[in-house]
């Protein structure tokens, strides 16, 4: 009995009070500081934090999310919309942002360069008698006061030309014209006419090095030609200079075909 006394006092009495403290504890600190205990987290351990207990700076609130940016999920759901998930690490609660630039596609700036009309731009006249549906196609070097134009200024140059066009492109019968493309290589524009018609005879002139056809008169021109004075034998150049006359439409004809190119 004597020993069964020694025991009780030196050893069980003991381990009674150290479990009663131990537990004691344990109830104390779930009560102060609920989930403290026996919590650990281990740097780069994955978890899972509530999105509610997660504050976002407004600058952080984005509407897309760039592909080409590697993420970690915060949460096991989506994230709020409009919120843009980054990579980073969180400890304790607190989300901790990486030094990461991310850039909206709504801010990329497009950058677009105007055409604009040069020295080097041919100028493409379409020269239609609408009386037979003909067309004479001429080039010619973009007139200097075209220089510089983007498409808007010229389509408003060639509205002002069809509405207040030269006496001479009156005289031949001009009607009206259209823009029909427009390139920093290249210009073409349909010049409408309702020519007037010829006499018996015509006169080949020559007008800035190129070929023109005018009525007997000698002042209306009947024809612009891509016919350039220096092409032509030497003679015939002489002849053209000193006005050349041309007896009827068959004798023009017959010129035009031979020399134009």
């Amino acid at each position: 009995m004597r020993a069964l006394r020694y025991f009780g006092i030196y050893v069980v009495y003991p381990v009674l009070l150290l479990g009663t403290g131990f537990l004691g504890g344990v109830l104390f600190m779930d009560y102060f500081y609920p989930g403290s205990a026996g919590t650990r987290i281990e740097q780069g351990e994955e978890f899972v934090v509530p999105e509610e207990s997660i504050t976002v700076p407004e600058e952080l609130k984005v509407e897309l999310v760039d592909e080409n940016v590697s993420t970690n999920s915060v949460g096991q759901g989506e994230s709020e919309a409009g919120w843009q998930r980054v990579s980073g690490e969180i400890t304790h609660g607190e989300a901790v942002i990486d030094n990461q630039m991310v850039q909206s596609s709504d801010s990329a700036e497009v950058v677009f360069q105007e055409e604009v009309l040069n020295a080097d731009t041919a100028y493409v006249l379409e020269e239609t008698d609408l009386r037979n549906a003909s067309v004479v196609e001429t080039t010619w070097r973009l007139p200097a006061k075209y220089i510089g134009m983007n498409r808007e200024e010229f389509l408003e140059a060639m509205e002002l030309y069809e509405a207040s066009p030269p006496l001479e492109e009156l005289e031949r019968g001009f009607v009206s014209l259209e823009v029909l493309s427009f390139s920093v290589g290249k210009v073409v524009v349909q010049m409408n006419y309702e020519y007037v018609q010829p006499g018996s005879s015509f006169y080949l002139m020559v007008e800035d090095n190129y070929v023109v056809v005018y009525l007997e008169d000698r002042k209306t021109v009947y024809m612009d030609t891509d016919i350039l004075l220096k092409d032509l034998p030497e003679e015939l150049q002489n002849d053209i200079i000193q006005i050349m006359y041309v007896p009827d439409e068959e004798s023009l004809y017959d010129f035009l075909e031979n020399y134009s190119s």
